[in-house]
């Protein structure tokens, strides 16, 4: 087969496509940008074979023609820094988004803003009075389902890229959206309609300079795939033999988007003035998600993005970050490393190859959590056709278009939000939204109080593992439309890339929960992470009611220890560093009672067990000949100091086992003890155990046994 398609290979001339192809014609192909396909790569026989042609004379400047060669794959920074300047040089003339140059634009040609306006608003009107005649009518089989999803994807496609990525994020939402309507927005990806390969390679060499034979060996004749802002080719470049994915920018799209947009933020500025139940800035958010396209159209800030991306998590063996070729990219083409994988919600081809769907989405939701929390950096993309499984099991991250970042006091305060809801502190959870900048300082956050309470209380009936992120973005946003909450940018597309995940869990396991997959980082970070925030969301998840819950401190060890990172010489240091600091007077007096409590009871736990081990005939005399044994403790009591003690070995037999468990996790805690205020604080300790013990043995010697005989 292979030599038959070898000797018929035909020599196709660059500028002229394979006949039949036109612009509308739907690829269904692997996955966009370094296409995942578990199949074997096309054989190059697939390929259009680039004769060699004349290259351009010199540069007057003297530089040699054709495109710069790499010498090596991994060149060292100070070459790739600078053929990165001249990407950068190459897309100096890049469109960024302006509200104003919108304005400008459009606001002169009101015939095509209303065209647009009517096309848009009778084509997905049409749609939904066929749904509702739909419902009314009983219409609601499978059949009638696919035919309609069917009919959704060709409108969206039709209205363009804008409404194309509300179909992607629609496409990830198994909650909101039938299985058949699932099916078909998926297509949305990388499906999507291409534009002539003249009009791509021709694209190509005016972005870079240089004909297509100089910089190619091999490329595919077609596109390999089609998504919204670009096609995709699958090449080999010259000078290294590297596989490399080629994607190109439609040309016209800067237009297209921008009139969508025009319109949007007029309908946001509609909704700011005349809908009062939407107390969020639409305009705002118009503008963060137009500002985050519009950087999409600049393929160089995007091979900047992936550059970025890939420094934060080049140590992370799960993860892999494909390599940008700088000299072969501008601001509407790049060249990027090609990756083999398949999408996340293809889960038979995934377990084909011995891989679990579950597993790779956990490893997306810790990254995520990693990206979101801990480096503030996040993809805020993260659909089926931008997450990649590998044939090794390592997830890949791919399109870095859309990034956005979380500001520093936002992460903490996301984490301190989980520990109070934990805890039920509502008022707490309210205070939270001004360090979330949902609310302005001046606001008072009383009367939000019972509003999360109500919803919250409800809602923890189960475990707060049990709860999915639907839940809480539902719960919350009731919360947010009855008061005066400011949503801000980089929130929303937080919620995007979470609900995304979620989303892709949910094809593997309708029973998934984001929040259980979430506990080991939360855990890890709120154990070691040394931010005074964290710290003290830490003592009031431990010291709940005045009192140390062992059990809670239990947990977080069991749940931090699935986390890869999680260290235990470095568990509970920020605590100890605040329990001799000038600030931490409250918590050395909650230390003191949890320490005289626990003091007692492996004392007092440990006389109980030397008695239960003693030969039968010697405890009558131990006991005096007390039939109840030697303490006069009511059951109770002892069944809470037994417990009590064993919770702390528990606690301990966890940090011995830990992976990296080093006996120098305790030296921290003798250099604290050598220090003036730990000898003070070890007196009342000592003095506290020695008042204790005391008090317990006169009250063995002064209770009176119960009678034989009485109940």
């Amino acid at each position: 087969m292979a030599a038959t398609a070898s000797a018929a290979a035909v020599s196709f001339s660059l500028l002229s496509p394979p006949r039949g192809r036109g612009p509308h014609r739907l690829r269904r192909a692997p996955s966009l940008l370094r296409a995942a396909s578990t199949a074997a790569p096309p054989s190059p026989d697939l390929s259009i074979q680039l004769s060699p042609r004349a290259s351009p004379p010199a540069p007057a400047n003297g530089a040699a023609a054709g495109p710069p060669v790499a010498a090596s794959f991994a060149r060292d920074r100070a070459e790739d820094l600078q053929a990165e300047g001249r990407a950068m040089a190459r897309a100096a003339g890049a469109t960024v988004y302006s509200p104003e140059l919108l304005a400008e634009r459009y606001g002169s040609r009101p015939f095509k803003v209303a065209l647009r306006a009517a096309e848009v608003l009778s084509k997905l009107g049409a749609f939904g009075v066929k749904l509702l005649l739909d419902e009314r009518r009983g219409h609601s089989s499978s059949a009638k389902r696919r035919a309609r999803a069917v009919e959704l994807r060709t409108i969206l496609t039709r209205l363009g890229p804008t409404f194309v990525k509300i179909g992607q994020g629609l496409s990830t939402r198994p909650d909101l959206c039938p299985a058949e309507y699932l099916e078909e927005l998926a297509e949305l990806q990388d499906s999507l309609p291409t534009f002539p390969d003249e009009e791509a390679f021709a694209c190509i060499e005016r972005e870079l300079g240089f004909p297509l034979d100089s910089i190619y060996s091999t490329i595919s004749p077609s596109p390999i795939a089609a998504a919204s802002l670009g096609q995709v080719y699958k090449a080999r470049l010259k000078y290294s033999g590297k596989l490399v994915a080629v994607k190109v920018q439609r040309p016209g799209i800067e237009d297209a988007i921008g009139l969508d947009f025009y319109l949007l933020r007029g309908l946001g500025y509609l909704i700011n003035k005349y809908v009062d139940i939407v107390t969020s800035d639409v305009v705002a958010l118009m503008d963060e998600f137009a500002r985050r396209v519009f950087q999409e159209l600049n393929y160089v800030q995007e091979g900047q993005n992936a550059r970025r991306f890939k420094k934060l998590y080049a140590d992370k063996q799960d993860v892999l970050v494909p390599d940008i070729f700088w000299d072969y990219t501008s601001a509407k083409v790049l060249t990027m490393e090609w990756i083999e994988g398949v999408k996340l919600n293809q889960q038979e081809v995934i377990e084909s190859q011995g891989l679990k769907v579950l597993d790779l989405v956990n490893i997306g939701i810790q990254c995520s959590l990693r990206q979101l929390l801990e480096y503030g950096y996040f993809h805020a993309d993260p659909h089926p056709g931008n997450i990649l499984a590998t044939p090794e099991g390592k997830l890949a991250f791919l399109d870095f278009g859309m990034m956005s970042e979380t500001p520093e006091d936002a992460r903490v305060a996301i984490i301190g939000h989980v520990v109070h809801l934990v805890n039920r502190d509502y008022e707490a959870m309210a205070r939270d939204y001004y360090a979330l900048d949902f609310l302005e300082p001046d606001v008072d956050v009383s009367p939000i109080v019972p509003a999360l309470k109500n919803f919250f209380d409800d809602a923890l009936n189960a475990t707060v593992s049990e709860l999915n992120f639907k839940t809480i973005v539902d719960g919350l946003g009731a919360v947010l439309y009855q008061y005066p909450f400011n949503v801000p940018a980089y929130y929303a597309l937080i919620l995007r890339s979470l609900t995304v995940l979620e989303g892709l869990a949910l094809y593997a396991d309708p029973d998934f929960k984001v929040l259980a997959a979430s506990y080991p980082y939360f855990a890890k970070r709120l154990l070691t992470d040394p931010n005074p925030y964290l710290r003290d969301a830490l003592i009031e998840l431990l010291f709940k009611d005045g009192r140390f819950r062992w059990n809670r401190l239990e947990n977080l060890l069991v749940q931090g220890r699935q986390d890869r990172e999680f260290a235990a010489k470095d568990a509970l240091q920020p605590v100890l560093k605040l329990l001799l600091g000038p600030d931490g007077e409250e918590l050395r007096v909650l230390v003191v009672k949890e320490a005289v409590r626990v003091t007692e009871a492996i004392t007092i736990g440990t006389l109980i067990d030397s008695y239960n081990a003693a030969p039968e005939f010697l405890k009558p005399l131990i006991s005096s000949g007390n039939p109840g044994g030697p303490f006069k403790f009511s059951e109770a009591e002892q069944e809470q100091m037994m417990e009590l003690r064993d919770q702390v070995f528990r606690v301990w037999g966890l940090l011995r086992s830990s992976n990296n468990f080093d006996p120098s996790l305790l030296q921290p805690i003798v250099q604290v003890l050598q220090e003036p205020e730990a000898r003070v604080l070890g007196s009342r300790v000592a003095g506290g155990v020695t008042q204790r013990l005391a008090a317990r043995l006169l009250q063995q010697l002064l209770r009176i046994p119960p009678a034989p005989g009485s109940s």
